[in-house]
């Protein structure tokens, strides 16, 4: 059903949201450290799970489906609460740590892609077709 999605995405928000604050108090900063990507993180490997067991209808999947996009939302929300002009203030290392991100995310891309292609291909074979042996 469509409400498992928004129970999902509630479950994941806030066992991110509680990572992230203990990430910070780990750290020693005083702010959430990577809680919506712990969040959606979990929401995307959950989701994954319970479909290849076969315990999703196709309504919770269209839920869920909806809810994951509606995630990205919430992240661009949350980032914008984060005081980017302290962290470069503070030194380069954001500017760096930033940057790098981007760059591996780039590099990732055309290797994720042909991981996926390769898995469409075997998935693409039938193993039902025989040739007939010929009389």
């Amino acid at each position: 059903m469509v409400i498992y999605g928004v129970a999902l995405l509630a479950i994941c928000t806030l066992v991110g949201a509680f990572v992230g604050d203990l990430l910070g108090i780990v750290l020693g900063v005083e702010s959430n450290v990577g809680g919506v990507g712990v969040g959606m993180l979990l929401l995307v490997l959950i989701v994954d799970a319970l479909k290849k067991r076969g315990k999703l209808e196709l309504k919770s999947q269209e839920g869920l489906n909806f809810w994951s996009s509606m995630y990205i939302p919430i992240v661009v929300a949350m980032s914008a609460q984060q005081n980017v002009v302290a962290a470069v203030k503070g030194g380069p290392l954001a500017l760096i740590a930033g940057a790098g991100v981007v760059a591996v995310s780039f590099l990732l891309v055309p290797i994720l892609s042909k991981i996926g292609q390769k898995q469409r291909s075997t998935e693409q074979v039938t193993p039902e077709y025989r040739e007939e042996p010929v009389r």
